[in-house]
């Protein structure tokens, strides 16, 4: 089945002029035959269910973008695809609530979408008209993000490009594997603008990652301004790794963020990391250490040398005035305490502290998560871990939050090995880090979640994130080139079914996406391991 599986792809992907051979990117102007429209289940994330057949759907200058009913969300997910469509195309594109039998339609509600729950979209196309139908504005927007890729790549660029703007007809049902898809991207290392953090949005976004985790603390710089304790912004915020001006945000920027991400159907999980991971604190007010005295500000890359102090008590005023203010800006269920190379914590003060932080999380109504040594000491009731651990990590480390699952702690899954995207992807990579190996874009797919961790219960697996370290990414082009082409594999490990997880047949979606990419003007690593089309 496997190879009939492969070769079936393989013969799509011929029929769409996506070969390693391709000489020109789809929807280029050439001298050759009109290129075919891209197969429905060429997309990434793979679609749960398609079913092509039928004539394409062809946009012109009448098209109309039609939204029945008038619903205020799926109008404002309708200008958006607008805003997407017109610079390239050059039509139009009117938004319309008037009903009819043409043009692109997005729908909320209706036959058969109670089914596809939350986040899952059904696209028909045919010769008149695409409609995307959900039960939920969340369903509406990826439905929109899989448009997008059955369109040429072209129609990604901000200026005019030619045609045809095709759509291969056929239904697509679509819904998540996980609730949970997320991506971390560390400010704290080195610090990136809002500008910068929504342009990352955008790009998740794309590939239907539903959570953004900011790591907002660490030892080289604290990013969010806390009013009550204004110099963890002002002086623990004012350096990076290298030594750099860095940077925080103001509570306006963080809302910002969080309105952008939420517009996009991302939910901002905020991480304070503790009790290590703090020296930026530490140095910014001298009362949080055990002997009164502030260390320097730190800009190396060194972890495991800074801890609150357990014992004392203004350490329990410091976390309940910042989980206060940050859960007050955060609308999102979640709220991550980092937990990770405690070193300089004993074990019994890590676990007092975790025993009267998890409490402050739930006292402003959110749901903690920690990083997976949270299981070792006592994870609240409700609790999410988060496991980073590879191959080298140790059975008794993996069987604590295996036990942890069994007893009801949900996991997500990071694994260092395959998810962390600041990983080298091989010896001659220039940007980041090797001490988990290196991680080439098929060991960072070729896993599933469902079955990684031996003996936790599938149930317990809330999601998959792939985290972006940034000891040594200091620019949106080292993000993306550390992103691209992992990501969308963490993406659709996350989204497709286990079913149509495969390496052979997905290599070819994923080269697909090259185009898409240079429209974009995404920075992304050529991986030797994928048949990308040539450049024209």
């Amino acid at each position: 089945m496997r190879r009939r599986r492969l070769l079936f792809s393989l013969l799509l992907i011929a029929a769409a002029g996506l070969g390693t051979a391709a000489a020109e990117p789809p929807g280029a102007a050439g001298g050759g035959a009109t290129p075919a429209a891209t197969p429905l289940d060429q997309v990434v994330p793979a679609p749960a269910s398609v079913r092509g057949g039928g004539r394409a759907f062809t946009l012109g200058e009448g098209t109309r973008i039609r939204v029945p009913g008038g619903s205020g969300e799926a109008k404002r997910i309708a200008g958006y695809l607008a805003g997407l469509l017109r610079p390239a195309t050059g039509y139009d594109l009117p938004v319309t609530t008037k009903g009819g039998p043409d043009g692109i339609v997005l729908r909320l509600g209706g036959r058969g979408t109670g089914q596809l729950g939350a986040e899952g979209y059904r696209l028909t196309s045919g010769s008149r008209s695409v409609t995307i139908s959900a039960a939920r504005p969340a369903g509406l927007f990826h439905g929109v993000q899989t448009l997008r890729q059955l369109l040429p790549a072209g129609v990604e660029r901000r200026s005019a490009q030619r045609g045809p703007w095709r759509i291969a007809g056929g239904t697509i049902a679509d819904s998540p594997r996980y609730d949970y898809r997320g991506a971390m991207l560390d400010v704290s290392r080195h610090f990136f603008t809002v500008e910068q953090v929504k342009r990352y949005i955008d790009q998740l976004a794309a590939y239907k990652i539903n959570k953004l985790h900011l790591h907002l603390s660490d030892d080289q710089g604290w990013r969010i301004a806390i009013d009550s304790w204004p110099r963890l912004a002002t002086y623990g915020g004012s350096t990076q790794v290298g030594g750099g001006p860095g940077g925080h945000y103001t509570k306006d920027d963080y809302r910002e963020i969080v309105r952008y991400a939420a517009d996009r159907y991302l939910t901002v999980v905020p991480e304070i990391d503790m009790p290590g991971h703090t020296n930026a604190a530490l140095a910014s007010y001298a009362e949080l250490n055990c002997n009164g005295q502030a260390p320097p500000l730190y800009t190396g890359t060194n972890v495991g040398f800074s801890s609150l102090c357990v014992p004392k008590a203004v350490t329990y005023d410091f976390i309940d005035d910042v989980i206060r203010e940050i859960a007050a800006l955060t609308p999102g269920p979640y709220l991550h305490i980092g937990g990770d190379e405690a070193h300089s914590t004993s074990h019994e003060d890590y676990v007092a502290f975790m025993d009267k932080a998890q409490p402050v999380v739930a006292k402003y109504g959110k749901t903690v998560i920690g990083w997976h040594q949270l299981t070792g000491a006592h994870p609240a009731k409700g609790a999410v871990a988060q496991y980073w651990g590879y191959d080298k990590t140790g059975a008794q480390e993996q069987a604590q939050v295996v036990d942890a699952a069994r007893n009801g702690t949900r996991l997500v899954l990071s694994p260092a090995d395959r998810a962390y995207l600041d990983m080298k992807y091989d010896k001659n990579t220039p940007l980041g880090l090797s001490w988990a190996g290196y991680v080439d874009a098929k060991r960072s797919y070729d896993w599933d979640p469902g079955g990684y961790l031996k003996g936790a219960p599938e149930a317990s697996i809330l999601g998959v994130e792939a985290p972006m370290w940034t000891e040594t990414l200091s620019t949106s082009a080292h993000l993306e080139y550390m992103a691209f082409p992992r990501l969308p594999g963490i993406a659709e490990l996350g989204w497709s079914p286990a079913s149509t997880h495969d390496w052979e047949a997905y290599k070819y979606r994923l080269a697909a996406q090259a185009p898409r990419w240079e429209a974009l003007g995404i920075n992304y690593y050529r991986s030797p391991e994928v048949p990308w089309p040539h450049r024209g």
